[in-house]
């Protein structure tokens, strides 16, 4: 009998939570466009945060909601965009393009190191140790951190030691931005080609011993440029691109070629009065 009892009592317990599940079931269930999982197939399985979301599925959702358009994707080629946009029946929409820039130009051949680094090949290991020993303080360490950690091979180390951004498979994903422990790489429009290609905060021609193509603070760009195109801050010109910065006028008199013209077709552009660098090979490294 206590058998029974207890069967029919297990029976009963089983039967309510059975009745609680499908009311709740009922209740609570969210409804998913189906439209999600095919936009989701149709994107590129990046996950790069390149569009502002944190991977693939959110960005498919805002799509489908009409939160966004397919042209935010930059990393999905234009058929990608355009099959999106037929399928939801949406404008692709224009996205300026995002590349990662280097504020930085000091590779070894024009920058030189004040002690020898020995340990762990890495950016990250060797601004532990005093900062990296290079002999301007903000500069590239050159190790290639940033290099390994892009999943879209866009950089590359030249035979300088100075990183190299692809545009083309750039996806400014911001892998890059996070892991440069000096803060070298920042996420820009493209059309953003008048660019500091250096991050010395100290003043004066003292700083060209230490590296031939840094930041003097001499202000001979902010002077030349349009009114409040350019203004120095912490002895670095600032670029104000809410203003037409379509201008190579700044670049011309730097006398060591820190602001500079990034053309998309014929590369880095300098001044007709920046110093013109020849060496190839290494400078030799200073002890103080």
């Amino acid at each position: 009998m206590a058998i029974v009892i207890a069967v029919l009592a297990l029976g009963g317990l089983t039967f309510a939570l059975a009745i609680m599940l499908v009311i709740a079931n009922r209740k609570l269930y969210v409804y998913e466009d189906p439209r999600i999982d095919v936009v989701e197939n149709m994107l590129p399985h990046a996950n790069c945060g390149a569009c502002g979301y944190p991977g693939c599925r959110p960005f498919a959702e805002a799509l489908v909601s009409g939160e966004v358009l397919p042209g935010k994707c930059t990393v999905s080629s234009e058929e990608g965009r355009e099959a999106i946009g037929n399928y939801l029946g949406v404008s692709i929409g224009g996205e300026e393009k995002q590349v990662a820039r280097l504020a930085c130009a000091g590779g070894t051949n024009v920058a030189r190191n004040k002690a020898q680094y020995e340990g762990i090949n890495s950016c990250q290991a060797a601004a532990l140790v005093s900062g990296g020993g290079k002999g301007c303080f903000w500069g590239c360490l050159g190790a290639g951190d940033c290099m390994r950690v892009c999943d879209f091979d866009a950089i590359h180390m030249n035979e300088h030691s100075l990183p190299v951004v692809d545009i083309d498979k750039c996806t400014a994903c911001g892998d890059c931005v996070e892991v440069c422990p000096k803060d070298l790489f920042s996420i820009q429009p493209i059309s953003h080609q008048l660019w500091v290609a250096c991050k010395n905060l100290e003043k004066g021609d003292e700083i060209l011993e230490e590296c031939q193509v840094a930041c003097t603070a001499c202000g001979r760009c902010a002077m030349d440029a349009p009114d409040g195109l350019i203004t120095m801050e912490n002895n670095l010109p600032v670029v104000n691109y809410s203003l037409d910065h379509q201008n190579k006028i700044p670049i011309q008199r730097c006398p060591t070629g820190a602001i500079v013209w990034l053309d998309q077709k014929l590369g880095t552009i300098k001044g007709e009065k920046s110093i013109k660098i020849v060496r190839k090979g290494k400078r030799n490294i200073g002890y103080s």
